[in-house]
């Protein structure tokens, strides 16, 4: 299925959500139709943050907007859709578009299995009625579905086009980058070489496949290293639970533009907490690159300036290799609560591996290590 006849057959007028791989035809359209500058499509911080974003751009026109997501993210639309969407609270109609990331029989990632055998039970718990898209679907099956959503759309109900694996296609190229010069797996690989045995806890995606093959270069243990293959957002507020319990240890962690946005509210705990032993570095290359390269809001704020806004008492900003070794050894040796934005370039090594050991493993070294500190 071609990604524009998708779009042409829901007839929709705005557009905004979360990047996904699965969906890049999709994203990548819109982003060629639309950009990212105009009221009509808007990548937002995460998947509960776009869906009340399109219930006030219903409530202003009266139109079906449509929210685009990894499945990963339904988690995050529970609430809104449940006490803002909702029939039988304000009867706002919204169309999501879902990538099928673990779908059950294809092979996937660990964080993806569970979430993908959940995918159509949540929207069903929600009661949002769904179509799946496959690479079998034909126009005729699509038009089909929007005019049985078309039904439940007018009384005010939410519905799903859930997509498989391949099942949409898109032709034209679209090149995301940046005028950042430092590499993240290099960066990575100058972190590594300032933290030596602190713990790390490092955010989803590329990050954390750069970080496993770095230990697997230098010949390291990867007990050093919390791995957060999913989850994203979060990996600052793991590192503080353990920076907490752990205050005579420097606790790092390494964070991506998009995940620190996906939940910025987690940098205001951190901040009023004030661990004096956390090290927040937030790599930022502008961009969801792990699923695509589409780009994220941090090329118009300052995050340096929001850590300082947060509590915390040092932040730094850096885009060459001299200046972030000087940072990296100033925040090793500090005590007190550091973040270090790193402005790094988008793109990765086409054959980037994954890790070889389990989530649990990972989990079980990590926690072994934490109870030798």
């Amino acid at each position: 299925m071609e990604a524009e006849k998708l779009i042409e057959i829901i007839g929709a007028e705005f557009y905004t959500g979360v990047p996904d791989s699965q969906l890049k035809p999709l994203c990548n359209l819109l982003i060629n139709k639309y950009g990212t500058d105009t009221k009509y499509h808007i990548i937002a911080a995460n998947e509960g943050n776009c869906t009340a974003l399109a219930a006030g751009y219903h409530l202003a026109t009266g139109k079906v907007p449509v929210v685009y997501m990894q499945n990963s993210g339904e988690g995050n639309i529970i609430n809104p859709v449940a006490s803002l969407l909702s029939p039988e609270v304000y009867a706002i109609p919204e169309i999501f578009i879902i990538g099928w990331r673990g779908e059950p029989d294809v092979h996937d990632e660990p964080q993806h299995i569970y979430q993908g055998k959940v995918t159509l039970k949540l929207l069903e718990d929600m009661d949002i009625e769904y179509f799946v898209i496959t690479k079998e679907t034909t126009e005729e099956d699509l038009k089909s579905a929007m005019k049985e959503f078309n039904k439940h759309l007018n009384v005010g109900k939410s519905v799903a086009f859930v997509v498989k694996k391949g099942a949409l296609s898109y032709n034209e190229k679209v090149v995301y980058s940046n005028s950042n010069k430092m590499k993240r797996e290099e960066i990575i690989e100058h972190i590594v070489a300032v933290t030596k045995e602190d713990p790390i806890v490092s955010t989803t995606g590329k990050t954390s496949r750069e970080l496993f093959e770095i230990r697997e270069r230098n010949t390291q243990s990867h007990k050093f290293d919390f791995l957060t293959v999913g989850s994203m957002g979060h990996s600052s507020s793991i590192a503080l639970g353990i920076a907490l319990e752990k205050p005579n240890k420097k606790i790092w962690c390494i964070d991506g533009d998009g995940a620190a946005l996906m939940h910025l509210g987690a940098m205001a705990v951190i901040g009023a907490k004030s661990p004096k032993n956390f090290a927040h570095v937030v790599i930022n290359n502008e961009a969801h690159e792990t699923v695509g390269g589409m780009p994220t809001v941090c090329s118009k704020i300052n995050i340096t300036e929001i850590a300082k806004a947060c509590g915390y008492k040092y932040c730094k900003c850096v885009d060459n290799f001299e200046d972030l070794d000087k940072e990296l050894n100033i925040i090793k040796n500090n005590n007190e609560l550091s973040l270090l934005e790193i402005k790094s370039s988008i793109g990765a090594r086409e054959d980037l591996g994954r890790p070889t050991t389990t989530a649990i493993e990972n989990k079980t070294n990590f926690m072994n290590y934490l109870k030798t500190i």
